[in-house]
């Protein structure tokens, strides 16, 4: 029935209501009905235009609904220095290539300011070896501190760890010098030495979620003598870590000149294999006097004198133990005046490969230091 005669016949039936009343009642619910009856048919799909079988139009840009494809950008912190290890700081991005597995790689961005934030790990030695030498550490350690995070709106974190037959966090991330100040004047001497574990340790759990390895910079430096006896990962288990941590590893030897071993080349192959740098602070040989340096067992000879002058000790003059805290100064120099270089990789597989970094200034005279490279994977 078509809705024009349904209409005329409920105004009929309105109409039989001899009351007024009931006449405007029954007039009122044949109007609803008719429009209620309207309604269900075009619900119903009766009135409605047929459905589309194409798909639906792509959302406009920008809107939300808008798809977006995640681009990989891997970072590098670069630092240059000069033939008298002072930073070079005037350098343009064209003064740079960057190889990826030996492929030249297009630069995607560079900064030198602002830098992203530091995320620093200080790991002290703190076994029996270091015991003579523990407080010149700390003193070191608290200049380095301070230097790093100067200001209140610093973004830069240090964590502290201690390790002797074991490794300790002792201070997780703060901005707060004082903080790490307090920790590291508390420090005391142990037994045992796991060098190894510590810095793994250091990168599996901190490092590793220290911020984006494009929106920081992940750094760890070591005063130990290289030595390790006790711990359960190996060297290469450590370098592995640290690289798919994106971690640099500064390292400082704090043993005294005259008593180099194989461990000291431990310290220089953890910098130089993850980008950092390695310092050999009481390298240079001592003068013959107390007041210029100490008396090391092969420079009189093993006699019982030199022995009681406490060279096997590992005791220095205030000369010689100044230059720890230089090389920690060279350390924050380095890290505070370095260059930021994204890239986008052309081989852009994430399939949790490593990818060796190579950064090259190409003025003349120059030493380069960078990331040595990146595991990629999608996470």
């Amino acid at each position: 029935m078509c809705r024009a005669r349904l209409l005329k016949r409920l105004l009929v039936a309105a109409a039989g209501n001899r009351s007024r009343r009931g006449f405007g009642i029954s007039l009122v619910m044949a109007i609803a009905a008719f429009f209620a009856l309207t309604v269900a048919r075009r619900v119903s799909g009766q009135t409605a235009p047929p459905a589309s079988s194409s798909p639906p139009a792509p959302a406009a840009a920008g809107s939300s609904s808008s798809i977006r494809v995640r681009v990989e950008v891997v970072n590098v912190p670069v630092t240059v220095l000069d033939k008298r290890g002072t930073p070079v700081i005037d350098l343009t991005k064209d003064d740079f290539r960057v190889y990826e597995d030996g492929k030249p790689q297009a630069i995607k961005y560079f900064l030198q300011e602002p830098q992203p934030p530091l995320w620093i790990g200080l790991i002290l030695d703190t076994s029996n070896s270091a015991r003579p030498i523990l407080s010149f550490e700390k003193d070191a350690a608290s200049e380095f501190v301070y230097d790093m995070l100067k200001g209140r709106s610093t973004k830069n974190k240090v964590f502290l760890e201690t390790f002797d037959a074991s490794s300790s966090i002792v201070q997780d991330f703060s901005t707060d010098p004082d903080v790490l100040n307090e920790k590291i004047r508390d420090l005391k001497a142990g037994g045992g030495k796991a060098l190894y574990d510590a810095i793994y340790t250091a990168c599996r759990d901190k490092m590793v979620r220290a911020g984006r390895p494009e929106e920081t910079r992940r750094i760890l430096v070591v005063m130990s003598d290289g030595l390790d006896v006790q711990s359960t990962h190996t060297f290469d288990e450590v370098i592995s870590m640290a690289h798919h941590a994106e971690t640099v590893i500064y390292t400082i030897v704090n043993s005294p000149y005259g008593f180099t071993a194989p461990s000291n080349k431990v310290l220089q192959d953890l910098a130089e294999q993850t980008g950092g740098a390695y310092f050999f602070p009481q390298a240079n040989p001592a003068g013959a006097d107390l007041g210029s340096g100490y008396l090391s067992h092969g420079q009189i000879g093993c006699t019982s004198q030199n022995e009681g002058l406490g060279a096997r000790t590992g005791i220095y003059s205030a000369q010689r133990l100044a230059n720890l805290a230089e090389a920690v100064e060279s350390i924050g120099k380095e890290l505070n005046d370095q260059y930021f270089i994204g890239y986008t990789p052309q081989n852009t597989n994430l399939d949790g490969t490593y990818r060796a970094i190579k950064v090259v200034a190409l003025r003349r005279d120059v030493r380069v230091r960078a990331k040595a490279g990146y595991f990629a994977s999608p996470e």
